[in-house]
């Protein structure tokens, strides 16, 4: 393992020197305040990490083959309409009726994708990883946060609960990486999410069902935003339609082992309880359970 600051070359024009594939997941995370520190180190470390393996790639005599970059579903617009595809899906932005704060997160991914593109590999092919929310039964993961809402009650519609949600199992996610390797043909961006994105007050229903809980009481919009304010993250990542289809995977052939929320929420839950069992602590003599309710 090499460490790297992903702002420096350093000894990466080394490094690659033969390697088959690069891919670059490199970026601050985005749950968090948009303040102007924050804004700064989520752009900066989607774009300095990009610029230099592109710099690196350049000086290198015996290039890989295949350069995939992180990008986000979050690019298209605010979707309540219709599924939006590569061909079809229009970049956000200039939504009339959405937040002007929304911006901000696509000019990122506009930014992000142009400096990928501009990048001079001509031996190179190159793909764009526009994916959805990853879902994984990982502690602290957008999982492990959506189901905490419902072990607690909480699991119901958040605003309207119109609004799409797009995602896609770990699994999944590792599988299309290795078929987009594979297949040679496909470059340029690609939607990594599952063909089934659906509504938030279904997504929430599914998931409580998945665990066991009848009931979650739904959040206002307004309650949201407080929520949103001591939590440290904004309410983009839960209030804006994402409703994007995988159309170019599909289109090649690629089989999804979780093409549906209800079963992809079954596996995860059933995993997450597995790897949370026996984390218990002691104290004074009396067991106490990390993982309840």
């Amino acid at each position: 393992m090499i460490a790297w600051d992903g702002v420096n070359l350093r000894s990466w024009v080394r490094e690659l020197e033969g390697a088959d594939v690069v891919i670059n997941l490199a970026g601050r995370s985005v749950n968090c305040r948009y303040n102007t520190a924050n804004r700064r180190e989520i752009i900066e470390s989607r774009i300095q990490s990009t610029r230099v393996l592109g710099e690196a790639l350049t000086q290198v005599a015996h290039p890989p083959s295949l350069w995939m970059n992180a990008s986000t579903a979050t690019i298209y617009r605010h979707a309540l309409d219709r599924p939006v595809d590569e061909e079809t899906g229009e970049l956000g932005g200039d939504e009339p009726n959405a937040p002007s704060s929304w911006r901000f997160s696509i000019d990122v991914a506009k930014r992000w994708e142009e400096c990928f593109f501009a990048a001079n590999t001509p031996n190179t092919r190159k793909i764009a990883l526009r994916s959805a929310m990853t879902m994984s039964p990982d502690r602290g993961g957008i999982f492990d946060v959506l189901l905490r809402l419902v072990r607690f009650g909480l699991g119901g519609a958040s605003g309207s609960g119109k609004q799409f949600v797009s995602w896609i199992h770990e699994s999944d996610f590792v599988r299309a990486v290795d078929y987009l390797i594979a297949k040679k043909e496909i470059a340029g961006c690609v939607n990594v999410a599952a063909p089934g994105p659906l509504p938030n007050t279904e997504f929430m229903a599914d998931l409580r069902r998945a665990w066991g809980r009848r009931v979650g009481l739904p959040a206002a919009e307004w309650m949201l935003e407080i929520g949103a304010i001591f939590l440290r993250t904004e309410t983009e990542l839960i209030l804006k339609s994402r409703r994007v289809v995988p159309g170019r995977l599909l289109a090649s052939g690629f089989q999804f082992q979780f093409p549906d929320w209800p079963s992809a929420a079954q596996d995860l839950v059933r995993r997450w309880r597995k790897d949370t069992q026996g984390e218990w602590s002691f104290q004074a003599g009396h067991p106490t359970s990390n993982v309840l309710p």
